[in-house]
């Protein structure tokens, strides 16, 4: 009996089962109150599996995120036009983010002050953050967890192993074996995800009240305003005021996709109906198409970029950091790194959140609490963040394209193909 409730519960999907932990804490914490302290441990060991993947994970997927760009170089205009455009949306991506948390100030209110017993670490000053980036010791950053120091590191010995050529071949293969292999542990430590969610949950319902929960509702909102405003400003100049093209006919022509996108919470399985729509309905010339849509189904994140930096500053406010103007940038700086490497990761705003939340003082272990409290809740906010990744790319794919002269106006202009 006990054998076949837990094959039916393993079968059902993880977001599914994250949705039932919710449900159940909630009730828990409710009926035991303040005795559900009890079981935070449980959440606590999902903490530490956390913890303990972030910074590898982080340094095999963002080198093999360099390597898979391949030399900017041999792609020629198109290249550099492309990676331009993607850091330059993301970039936009974070700024709205930052924006929208600084006004709508949805951690305002929040306590999470005293989810651990650790105080939070000294802010540095903007000159120490940045002689901070580059380690002394590449292999003691990555042991102390210093975040940024494993960023600028992992980019570095990825753009070495690209200007290796194929004497550096065998070393790329090993990275991007270790990224599989650390992907796969993700997987693993996710299936205990329902469990430490229903730990953490029961805790804070029963120790705070429900009503705290409600708080992640503001934040939700926020990020979906962000990503709204994203594809409609960003995207709609873009179309309007760079390229001349109507807005209006872009978005009538991507709603496969976003569709396609929003269903499945995954760029790459997106991809197909990407290069479909982009050649079908868009008139982009398979040569744009083909080289242009892959990368940014693997390094284009604008959606996690806006939940990131709405994230960042809930969590700020609920721990009560104050943010200046450093702490914006070193944000903004940290996404848009991190972003290159981290997009195909699967619930990639959980890892990238560690490494930017570092930056502005907020520990390993405090992030965790921050991750707990809003993982039951990504589910929808992930499927809202690929419609925007993929928008993103659609974007960039049309500009191109139109540079390029690698596409047909009359198609972009007609009737989207049923």
């Amino acid at each position: 009996m006990i054998r076949q409730w837990a094959a039916k519960w393993f079968a059902t999907t993880l977001w599914k089962r994250i949705l039932i932990a919710l449900v159940l804490g909630l009730i828990v914490g409710a009926v035991w109150g303040e005795g559900a302290e009890s079981i935070k441990w449980i959440g606590d060991i999902f903490i530490r599996l956390i913890r303990m993947i972030v910074i590898p994970l982080i340094f095999t997927t963002l080198v093999s995120g360099v390597v898979a760009m391949g030399d900017p170089k041999k792609l020629g205009s198109i290249g550099i036009k492309t990676l331009a455009m993607y850091i330059g949306t993301t970039a936009m991506a974070i700024t709205i983010g930052l924006t929208l948390a600084t006004i709508i100030q949805p951690g305002v209110g929040v306590d999470l002050s005293s989810a651990t017993p650790q105080t939070l670490a000294d802010t540095q000053s903007l000159q120490e953050r940045l002689m901070s980036i580059i380690p002394v010791n590449p292999i003691g950053a990555l042991a102390r967890g210093d975040v940024l120091g494993v960023i600028f590191f992992a980019i570095l010995f990825g753009s070495g192993i690209l200007m290796t050529g194929d004497k550096g071949r065998s070393v790329s293969d090993v990275i991007e074996a270790g990224a599989e292999v650390m992907l796969k542990v993700t997987h693993i430590v996710m299936e205990v995800a329902p469990f430490g969610v229903f730990a953490l949950i029961a805790w804070v319902s029963g120790t705070k009240g429900a009503a705290a929960l409600l708080d992640v509702i503001t934040l939700a909102l926020a990020v979906v305003l962000g990503c709204i405003a994203h594809m409609a400003i960003v995207h709609g100049s873009i179309m309007k005021f760079l390229l001349r093209l109507p807005p209006v006919m872009f978005f009538r022509s991507v709603v496969d996709a976003q569709m396609v996108a929003f269903s499945t919470s995954s760029s790459s399985a997106t991809l197909p109906v990407t290069l479909t729509v982009a050649e079908e309905n868009m008139g982009i010339k398979p040569a744009v198409a083909a080289s242009v849509l892959p990368l940014g189904a693997t390094i284009n994140m604008d959606g996690t970029a806006i939940y990131v930096g709405i994230v960042a500053v809930f969590a700020a406010q609920a721990f009560g950091v104050d943010l200046g103007l450093a702490e914006y940038a070193l944000i903004a700086l940290t996404t848009t790194l991190v972003s290159v490497g981290t997009a195909a990761v699967p619930s990639a705003s959980l890892f990238l959140l560690a490494a930017v939340l570092d930056v502005i003082g907020i520990n390993a272990e405090q992030t965790a609490i921050v991750v707990g409290f809003l993982l039951p809740f990504d589910r929808p906010l992930d499927m809202m963040r690929t419609v925007v990744n993929v928008t993103g790319d659609l974007s960039v794919a049309t500009a191109v394209a139109t540079w390029e002269d690698e596409i047909d106006t009359d198609v972009f202009r007609a009737e989207p193909v049923d």
